[in-house]
């Protein structure tokens, strides 16, 4: 996805502040709110979204109450040429909620979702199958100590 920098006015950060309190609410709602017209607020939801800088919404799940109750991390060496094909084979496992490439000394980071420490192996075993994938590193999360959040960055 091409982002586009786009710099946030006071409004647009009202907007968004808006949306991350109640990502429901409507174009409607969140004018009324906020005193301004909805004409407003759809612009700018329309900018903020066609610039990346606002992605598509969805519900916020919380795993554990649909039967995942734990989460790991893992990092993935790979063999650079079979990129495209790993990636392929990752996007199958349904339990990967995350995977980014990083820099050091791995080259993925992966998170993943688990119904137990048997399940995480199962998991781990299944990207240690995708191409491409040469080594995995492991580590459950124990607790959640600060929620993913984004409202301080406004």
């Amino acid at each position: 996805m091409l982002v586009i920098m786009y710099v946030l006015d006071a409004t647009d950060r009202r907007i968004l502040a808006a949306l991350d309190a109640d990502s429901r609410a409507t174009v409607q709602a969140i004018a009324y709110e906020l005193g301004l017209a909805r004409g407003t607020v759809h612009t700018r939801l329309d900018r903020l979204q066609r610039s990346g800088a606002l992605k598509a919404h969805s519900l916020r799940l919380h795993p554990p109450a649909l039967g995942w109750p734990l989460r790991a991390h893992i990092t993935a060496e790979a063999n650079q040429d079979k990129l495209d094909l790993m990636i392929a084979d990752l996007e199958q496992i349904p339990e990967i909620i995350e995977c980014v490439a990083v820099s050091g000394q791995s080259d993925l980071s992966i998170e993943i979702v688990a119904r137990d420490a048997d399940d995480v192996y199962r998991i781990t075993q299944s990207i240690m199958k995708c191409r491409g994938v040469l080594r995995t590193a492991t580590s459950i999360m124990l607790r959640e100590l600060i929620s993913r959040r984004q409202h301080q960055l406004l």
